[in-house]
C-alpha cells in the first residue's frame, strides 16, 4: 500500500522546524533559531504529525523527546537536510566566486577587438570560468544555440536584448596597396569602383557576401563591386591587398599596422561615416547567472566605451 503522505518542497520548513526541535530539545529554542513563536514552530510540528499519521515527539512540562518513530525520521532527514543546505551554501559561493562556463558567440572583429585584449586579464580575475567563444559572423540565436551572451553591430541586435555598448561608433575603410594604385589609379567616387579590382568578404562558407556600404548627403548606399576575390578568410584577404590585387573594405583595426607604416593606403574617405558599433547582447532575465554578471561588470569596467545598458 502507497503512503498518502509524499515530501515535496513544501514540507521542507515543516521538516527542518523538526529537526530544529529535536536537536535543541525545546521548541523555544528551535523558534528562535527559525526567528518565529514557539506556538508557530509547535502548530508545524502537529501539521507534520497529522500529515504522518504518527507522533514524532513527546512533550512535557519540562522536555521534549523523540518518539521512536521520530528518532528514526530524524535519522534519515537531517543528512539529506545537510546536502540541501550545503548545496545552497554551494550557490551562494558562487554568486561571490563565479564558476562554470560562459559561452559567447562573436563575429570575428568583434572578438579582434573587444575580446582579445580583454580575456587574459578576465580568466586571471575569475579563475572558476572557463570563457568558451564561438566565432562565427552568422547570426547566433542565444538562447536555441544554449550561449549566455554574445557581440554583434548594434544594427543587427534583436530588439528583445539587453544591450551594451562595448565599442561606441565604428568606421569602415577602403585601403590598397601603393603599387595596386599606381597601376590602376585612385578611385575618386565609388562608382568608380567598378573598374576596380575588389576583394570581397563572404560570410561563412555558404554565406551572403558583404555589402560596400557608403554614405552621401546622410543618405547611406550599396556599390555592386567587381570582385576579384571572394573569400572567407580575412587573413586571405588582407595578404591579397597587401600583394596588390585590388581593393579592400574593412575595419581598420584588422590592418591598422599595414596602414600606419603605409603599406595600405585608405582611398573614398569623404564616403565612409561613422555607425553604430559593437553591443554586448544577452537575454533580459530577473536573476542574471553570476559567470555572467562577473563577465558583464568586467567588461562595464574595461571596454573601450563607458558601457550603459539598454533594452533593446
Amino acid at each position: 500500500m502507497k503512503p498518502d503522505f509524499t515530501i515535496d518542497a513544501d514540507s521542507l520548513p515543516a521538516l527542518a522546524a523538526f529537526v530544529r526541535v529535536a536537536r535543541h530539545g525545546s521548541f523555544t529554542a528551535a523558534a528562535a533559531a527559525l526567528a518565529v513563536s514557539p506556538s508557530a514552530v509547535s502548530q508545524t510540528i502537529r501539521q507534520l504529525e497529522a500529515r504522518l499519521g504518527v507522533r514524532l515527539l513527546q512533550r512535557t512540562t519540562r522536555s521534549v523527546g523523540l518518539t521512536e518513530a521520530g528518532a528514526a525520521l530524524l535519522a534519515r532527514i537531517e543528512p539529506a537536510l545537510q546536502e540541501i543546505g550545503a548545496a545552497t551554501d554551494d550557490i551562494r559561493q558562487q554568486r561571490d566566486n563565479p564558476v562554470g562556463t560562459l559561452r559567447l558567440t562573436t563575429p570575428n572583429t568583434a572578438g579582434a577587438i573587444v575580446l582579445r585584449p580583454l580575456l587574459a586579464a578576465f580568466v586571471s580575475a575569475y579563475p572558476g570560468i572557463c570563457v568558451d567563444v564561438v566565432t562565427d559572423d552568422r547570426f547566433a540565436d542565444l538562447v536555441a544555440e544554449g550561449f549566455d551572451a554574445g557581440l554583434r553591430l548594434g544594427e543587427a541586435l534583436q530588439r528583445d536584448m539587453v544591450a551594451i555598448p562595448v565599442t561606441g561608433p565604428l568606421r569602415m575603410v577602403v585601403a590598397a596597396a601603393p603599387a595596386y594604385l599606381a597601376q590602376f589609379g585612385t578611385p575618386q567616387t565609388p562608382s568608380d569602383l567598378h573598374a576596380h579590382a575588389c576583394l570581397q568578404y563572404r560570410f561563412g562558407p555558404h554565406g551572403s557576401v558583404y555589402r560596400w556600404e557608403f554614405v552621401e548627403d546622410g543618405r547611406t548606399f550599396t556599390v555592386d563591386t567587381h570582385a576579384a576575390l571572394i573569400a572567407n578568410d580575412k587573413t586571405l584577404l588582407h595578404q591579397a591587398a597587401l600583394d596588390g590585387v585590388g581593393l579592400i573594405y574593412e575595419f581598420p583595426h584588422h590592418i591598422q599596422a599595414a596602414l600606419d607604416d603605409g603599406r595600405l593606403v585608405t582611398v573614398l574617405d569623404r564616403w565612409l561615416a561613422p555607425f553604430d558599433g559593437f553591443y554586448l547582447y544577452y537575454p533580459g532575465r530577473a536573476l542574471m547567472p553570476p559567470k555572467l554578471r562577473a563577465f558583464v561588470d568586467f567588461l562595464k569596467a574595461h571596454a573601450p566605451v563607458s558601457a550603459g545598458t539598454a533594452s533593446r
